[in-house]
């Protein structure tokens, strides 16, 4: 397809409208296509459709978009089809498509390749039903946890999120679907991780932390789409941006595709940052800088043609938007085929496979932060099922909706009938003053053999009107539970020592006032359609837990900004190395039910680095997964490096008396950083290298000289 030549017969209105995104609902009547709309609306052609028809189902989704289709395909001039977009962070958020696990919760499996199988899962489904973008992954680093959008991101970490990322998107395109990262960058980790705020970071800070997802996301995913941030970055909206836009995205990381504003991103340049006096010049700005869609529903590229017949705009940079765009429809093979399937779309969504696929996910996902002996429960004749989120299926942020969801308690229930019986008390609520539930719980605690208590959180959007604690516009002041939950748990667990506490939440919560008073602690985030029955099988153990923590957990939210890989204080340098032994639970940590011996550490050089290998033995009595985490540090360098860096993980399944040597490269860019000049280098000399189950539970160390 000669695309220049395509760009050349269009007019400068049709241009514009393929650099534009509408709500489907544009096109709707009474929740019904309506031809006179359609002609109407669409009559110059359509770059990108929002598609916002979520309560259809399945079936009737895929038709209306095939309906769209057809029309721009037959009834415009050039017969373009449009891109349909949705969310798919952790399934498509659309009637009847498998939820998974909640992004954070994905992260905690610290299984890559297992992530890209759940993306692939996802993007099947989306195509099924026609939408070929998907505006994910967040890859946002998550160094402040008071922000309400954490459960989106992969953690704090560079190098796990950066797996992370490359793995979903490898496995969402694999099925025909644009990825989108986002928020590029740095957009909810301001001051007290609040959404979209200031961010004040230097270059360095931004390339050594803040970017490295990104750019594996574009060099090594090859990632079609991205989605430029709310936020300014030392007082340039990133909307607006050349430097972060153009320089570094397209002339350092190659990158082909289309960068789509954020949700009215463009309009906020003159709306809430004030940098360009209206919308005819914020479309201007945006574009230049290298933006190419207006999303959702677009309100400033409309003005664009104006722009260009006022002298103010040279075509060059209409043009070039056009052509990235069409590019990546291309790509998608939308010339060849726009059209869906309606009985695919129904049998794929949320088909016993995808169901099987979240269970896996969720049990994969779930941290034991806390096991006093109590776990797993052995035979019990009666449990206490108390809290919040016992009979609530909270799935998180950016959700599908209308299948079957598995609350705690009915997984509880369901496994538990073997064997025990279940009495539920909800206790109190997730937020507010009222104590009135209180008593009922502890009289169902005094009666039972162990007590299960899920408290948490509930997240949802800004534009939605439920009681949200958090999630998009719902950043957190505190990281304790919120209302009277941990009088709650305190009064549960001084009625029963048999006390485990199941978290369903997004982000990490600060427990110094009740930690110590439960017997266990199990980490569910939030779990997805099968949230409940993973839940059960932890509690049981009919399922080994494995996941691990991808940020730390500070006992207080006082403490924070709190992550593993802090450079020294100007004052003791103990106090840095005991950082990780002071978190409530450290970035990495995650129990089991069987016990694992790391020994024989060897680190020698190799040709391009090091090679670093161990052993690692099951000593316990039951097969296990374990995360082996290999961790860094530079013993002199240049510049002050963090006194503790992730530079290699896996995760390994050892049946019981099971041992395995594992083995490791680090190579010298591994060790690399950025010098004074931000020239990638590395300088030879010695390095700690720490082998652990944690950032904090180091189990073998040693100094090589790396050359």
């Amino acid at each position: 397809m000669n695309i220049k030549a395509l760009v050349r017969r269009m007019t400068l209105d049709e241009k514009a409208m393929q650099l534009c995104s509408y709500m489907a609902d544009q096109v709707l009547d009474k929740g019904k296509l309506s031809p006179r709309k359609l002609g109407k609306v669409l009559r110059r052609g359509l770059g990108q459709l929002t598609t916002v028809i979520r309560p259809m189902d399945p079936r009737e989704g895929t038709e209306t978009y095939n309906a769209i289709q057809k029309h721009l395909v037959e009834r415009t001039r050039l017969g373009i089809p449009a891109i349909l977009h949705d969310e798919c962070l952790h399934g498509l958020m659309a009637r009847g498509a498998t939820i998974f696990p909640q992004a954070l919760a994905l992260a905690s499996s610290w299984a890559p390749d297992f992530v890209e199988r759940v993306a692939q899962a996802i993007g099947r489904e989306t195509r099924a039903r026609g939408i070929t973008q998907a505006l994910s992954p967040t890859i946002n680093i998550a160094r402040d946890p008071r922000c309400g959008r954490s459960e989106e991101t992969y953690g704090e970490d560079v190098l796990l999120t950066t797996r992370m990322a490359v793995a979903f998107i490898r496995g969402i395109q694999s099925e025909g679907v644009a990825a989108t990262p986002k928020h590029y960058a740095a957009n909810f980790m301001g001051d007290g991780g609040r959404d979209s705020h200031e961010i004040h970071f230097s270059e360095r800070e931004l390339r050594e932390t803040y970017f490295p997802a990104f750019e594996a996301a574009i060099k090594e995913a090859g990632a079609l789409s991205i989605m430029p941030a709310y936020n300014a970055i030392n007082g340039v909206p990133c909307a607006c941006d050349p430097w972060l836009l153009t320089k570094v995205l397209r002339g350092e990381w190659g990158f082909k595709g289309i960068a789509g504003s954020d949700y009215w991103a463009i309009d906020g340049i003159y709306q809430k940052h004030r940098t360009a006096k209206d919308a005819a010049e914020a479309a201007r700005l945006a574009l230049v800088a290298g933006m190419d869609m207006d999303w959702p529903n677009a309100t400033t590229f409309p003005k664009l043609p104006g722009e260009v017949r006022a002298g103010r705009l040279p075509v060059k940079y209409l043009d070039r938007a056009v052509e990235r765009n069409l590019w990546v429809k291309e790509k998608l093979g939308l010339f060849e085929n726009p059209y869906a399937d309606p009985e695919r779309a129904v049998r794929l969504n949320d088909c016993s496979a995808h169901r099987a696929l979240a269970l896996e996910a969720a049990r994969m996902g779930m941290v034991l932060l806390k096991n006093d002996g109590v776990l797993p429960f052995g035979k019990l004749r009666k449990i206490a099922v108390i809290g919040p989120n016992a009979d609530e299926g909270r799935t998180g942020g950016y959700s599908g909706f209308g299948v079957r969801i598995v609350k705690p308690l009915e997984g509880i229930r369901d496994r538990a009938g073997r064997t025990a019986s279940v009495e539920y008390a909800r206790g109190c609520e997730l937020t507010g003053d009222s104590t009135k539930g209180l008593d009922a719980a502890v009289r169902a605690a005094s009666k039972a053999d162990a007590a299960v208590v899920v408290v948490g959180g509930w997240s949802g959007g800004s534009w939605e009107r439920e009681p949200y604690t958090e999630g998009e516009g719902r950043d957190r002041c505190r990281l304790e539970l919120n209302g009277v939950q941990e009088q709650l748990i305190q009064a549960v667990a001084k009625a029963n020592r048999r006390t485990v506490v199941v978290i369903v939440n997004g982000s990490a919560v600060a427990m110094g006032a009740w930690a110590s008073k439960v017997a266990g602690i199990l980490m569910a985030w939030y779990p997805g359609e099968e949230g409940g029955t993973a839940i059960a099988e932890v509690l049981f153990g009919d399922t080994n837990p494995s996941g691990k923590l991808p940020m730390t957990f500070p006992f207080w939210t006082g403490e924070l900004p709190w992550y593993y890989n802090v450079k020294p204080s100007g004052r003791a340098d103990d106090y840095n190395d005991q950082r990780g032994q002071l978190a409530q639970f450290a970035f990495g940590h995650g129990l089991s039910y069987t016990t694992f011996v790391y020994s024989d550490l060897k680190v020698a050089r190799a040709r391009d680095g090091a090679s670093v290998s161990f052993t690692v033995a099951n000593t316990g009595k039951r097969s296990g997964d374990e995360v082996v985490q290999v961790y860094t540090r530079d013993l002199l360098a240049s510049l002050a490096r963090p006194m503790k860096e992730l530079k290699a993980f896996r995760r390994i399944r050892l049946g019981a008396g099971e041992k395995r040597r594992i083995e490791f490269g680090v190579t010298r860019k591994d060790l690399s950083f950025l010098a004074a000049d931000l020239k990638r280098v590395f300088e030879p000399g010695e390095f700690d290298f720490m082998v652990g189950a944690s950032s904090a539970d180091i189990r073998l160390r040693t100094v090589a000289d790396i050359g």
